[in-house]
């Protein structure tokens, strides 16, 4: 998908940035339609495959005054024998131009746009279902990807921690990451990640935003107790519990005696993960991220842990 939200962030660090885009594909080749990297006068983002054929490209891209396509033949000749062909585009963006991109299904090629393309839009936007990246009588479509959706994980322990590493890589999501000081975190963290210590961890629930996803495996019960009647009195998309089931059983008793319903409780999804995948944190983290690659719509639903 395009990352227009990506692409506005890495227009404002850096200025003009060309995104390199794989249009076309014939043959073998190293990565599909709609892989695109972000490239910039000192540095560059993502992949479009590696070796000889993104080393060239990145480097033309940094000269470029205009918006190129160029064709590509993966043999000898470039060091790379994968066989097949690539059609790129590479397109220049500014801040400005970044941020008047759509926010749903990016088209662009030659001028007029065929009838082709103006039927697929509109199917695309009536019907709510964008098409997949491919270059169409000459011109690229590309389904714009939603703006990232928030995570929030309640703990720096074992399992948070592996959440953290392995969630990090998942695109489309934005990792706040939570416990009660600063000492119980790892000294390296990914820019990417949000850190906050607070003494007061349901008390900084009022502060997640009423669409986030939550992931809560703190090192102590009450302070899960004490999230899951914040945040269901806050508002979330999904929220998962880490735990046994003789432990969610006591947390539906308890939270239904501070005032929560049956169905507001059952919205709580404890335990979380697949089982048959084991317990072993990085286990657990990688089933979170499978269920996660599989919709972006929602939080894994089972990701079983200890209690």
């Amino acid at each position: 998908m395009f990352d227009r939200a990506g692409l506005i962030c890495a227009c404002q660090a850096h200025g003009r940035v060309v995104r390199v885009v794989v249009a076309a594909v014939r043959g073998s080749a190293p990565r599909e339609v709609g892989a695109a990297m972000l490239v910039w006068a000192s540095g560059q983002s993502g992949t479009i495959g590696g070796g000889a054929l993104e080393f060239e490209l990145a480097a033309s891209a940094r000269d470029l005054a205009q918006d190129t396509h160029s064709r590509h033949a993966l043999g000898p000749d470039l060091g790379q024998c994968c066989g097949g062909a690539v059609e790129v585009l590479s397109e220049v963006y500014d801040l400005n131009r970044a941020r008047a991109l759509p926010s749903d299904l990016m088209a662009r090629g030659p001028d007029p746009m065929p009838l082709s393309i103006k039927r697929m839009m509109k199917v695309a936007r009536n019907e709510g279902r964008l098409p997949p990246a491919q270059m169409k009588d000459g011109w690229m479509i590309e389904p714009v990807q939603a703006p990232d959706q928030d995570i929030w994980i309640w703990g720096a322990g074992h399992v948070g921690r592996a959440l953290v590493d392995v969630l990090q890589h998942v695109p489309g999501y934005r990792l706040t990451w939570a416990d009660t000081g600063a000492e119980r975190f790892p000294q390296d963290v990914a820019d990417a990640v949000t850190v906050v210590p607070a003494a007061d961890l349901p008390a900084l629930a009022a502060h997640a935003p009423q669409d986030a996803h939550h992931l809560i495996l703190t090192y102590a019960h009450d302070i899960d107790l004490g999230l899951c009647y914040a945040l269901l009195t806050r508002g979330f998309a999904s929220c998962g519990l880490i735990g046994s089931a003789t432990k969610w059983a006591r947390f539906r008793k308890r939270l239904g005696g501070l005032g929560h319903s049956p169905d507001e409780i059952a919205r709580i999804t404890c335990p979380i993960g697949d089982p048959s995948l084991g317990k072993a944190p990085h286990l657990i983290a990688i089933g979170v991220a499978y269920r996660l690659a599989q919709s972006t719509q929602t939080i894994p639903q089972r990701l079983e842990t200890r209690a």
